[in-house]
C-alpha cells in the first residue's frame, strides 16, 4: 500500500510539474502583438490583434490580454473609431489590478491618445501624467518616455519642450533597447521644436545626434531624413552654399538608387538658388516641388499659401 501511495504521488508530481513547465512555456511563446503593428495600416493591425484575442484568453496571462486590448483601442483610435476605443478601453480597466503596473500604464495611455485624438487634449494630460509617474516609478522606461512624448504633444507650448527633453533624458540613460529606439524620433521632434523657436544651433545639434544615430542603426531613409533636416537648419544660418550641396548630393542619390524622388529635397534646393540669385535655374525645382508636394492632401489643407508660392515662383 505504501509503495502504490509513493507511485501515485510522484506521478502527481511529475504531471504537476510537466502541467508547469507546458504553462511557463506557452506563457513565453505568446506572439508579440507589437512587433506585429503597422501604424500605417490601423484596420489591418486591429485585424491582427483581434485574432490574438482566443489565444490572449486562453493564456491565463491577464496582463498579456489587458496590453493586448489597449492596442486594439489604439488601432481604433487611429481609424477615428472613438467610441469603439472607448468601450475596448472601459473593458480594459474593468480587467485591472493595481498589481498589473504596466498594463495599468498602457491603459492609461491609450485612453489619453484616444481624448487627444478626439478633440480632448485638456482630459487627457492627468492620464499622461498618471502614466508618467507610474511607469518612472516601477522603471518603465519605455513607457515613461512614451508619456513624457506625449505630454510633449499635448501641453502648451510654453512646457512642451520642457515634457520632450525629460523624454530624452530617460532615452539616452535607459539600458533598455526597445526604449533607446525613442533616440530618433525624439532628437527629430526636439530639433525642429528648438527650429519653430528660431533656436538653430539647438536645432542643429538635435539634428546632428540624430544623425549619427541613424547611422549607428543603419537607418538609410532615416539619414536622408536628418541630412535634409541639417541642409534645412544651414539654411536657416545662412549657410546656403553648404545647404545647396547637401541637397544636391541627396538629389543625386535618389536618382542613383532608383528611390522616388523627394519634393521637399527639390523645394530647398530652389530656395537655396533663389538666395544665391539664381533664379532661372531655381525655376525647374521649384516646378519639381509644386509637382511632388501638391499631392500630399496634408499640405493641401494647411499649407495652400505655400503651394501657391511653389507655383508662382515656377513660372
Amino acid at each position: 500500500m505504501k509503495i502504490l501511495i509513493y507511485v501515485v504521488i510522484v506521478a502527481i508530481l511529475i504531471v504537476g510539474c510537466t502541467t508547469k513547465k507546458k504553462a511557463k512555456k506557452e506563457a513565453t511563446t505568446l506572439p508579440n502583438f507589437d512587433a506585429m503593428w503597422d501604424y500605417q495600416n490601423p484596420q489591418e493591425t486591429e485585424t491582427k490583434f483581434i485574432e490574438l484575442m482566443p489565444i490572449a484568453k486562453e493564456s491565463g496571462d491577464t496582463s498579456y490580454y489587458i496590453e493586448l486590448l489597449t492596442q486594439i483601442a489604439r488601432t481604433q483610435g487611429l481609424q477615428g473609431k472613438f467610441e469603439e476605443a472607448h468601450a475596448t478601453l472601459d473593458t480594459t480597466l474593468s480587467l485591472l489590478s493595481d498589481e498589473l503596473k504596466q498594463a495599468k500604464v498602457r491603459y492609461l495611455l491609450e485612453r489619453g491618445r484616444v481624448l487627444n485624438s478626439s478633440g480632448n487634449p485638456e482630459k487627457s494630460k492627468p492620464l499622461f501624467i498618471e502614466a508618467f509617474e507610474i511607469a518612472k516609478v516601477n522603471k518603465l522606461d519605455l513607457y515613461a518616455i512614451d508619456a513624457a512624448h506625449m505630454m510633449g504633444i499635448v501641453e502648451h507650448p510654453e512646457k512642451q519642450l520642457e515634457w520632450s527633453l525629460k523624454a530624452l533624458e530617460i532615452t539616452e540613460k535607459t539600458i533598455d533597447k526597445k526604449a533607446k529606439r525613442w533616440l530618433g524620433p525624439l532628437y527629430n521632434n526636439i530639433g525642429w521644436t528648438y527650429n519653430d523657436l528660431k533656436e538653430y544651433d539647438k536645432a542643429l545639434t538635435l539634428f546632428e545626434k540624430g544623425l549619427k544615430w541613424r547611422e549607428e542603426i543603419n537607418d538609410e531613409q532615416g539619414i536622408r531624413i536628418q541630412t535634409w533636416n541639417i541642409a534645412r537648419t544651414y539654411r536657416s544660418l545662412g549657410k546656403i552654399a553648404e545647404a545647396l550641396e547637401m541637397q544636391r548630393a541627396l538629389e543625386k542619390e535618389y536618382e542613383e538608387k532608383g528611390i522616388e524622388q523627394d519634393g521637399y529635397v527639390f523645394e530647398e534646393i530652389g530656395e537655396c538658388l533663389l538666395l544665391l540669385n539664381k533664379n532661372e535655374e531655381a525655376k525647374p525645382y521649384f516646378a519639381k516641388a509644386y509637382e511632388y508636394l501638391s499631392k500630399d492632401n496634408w499640405l493641401v489643407d494647411n499649407e495652400s499659401e505655400r503651394l501657391e508660392r511653389l507655383k508662382e515662383l515656377s513660372e
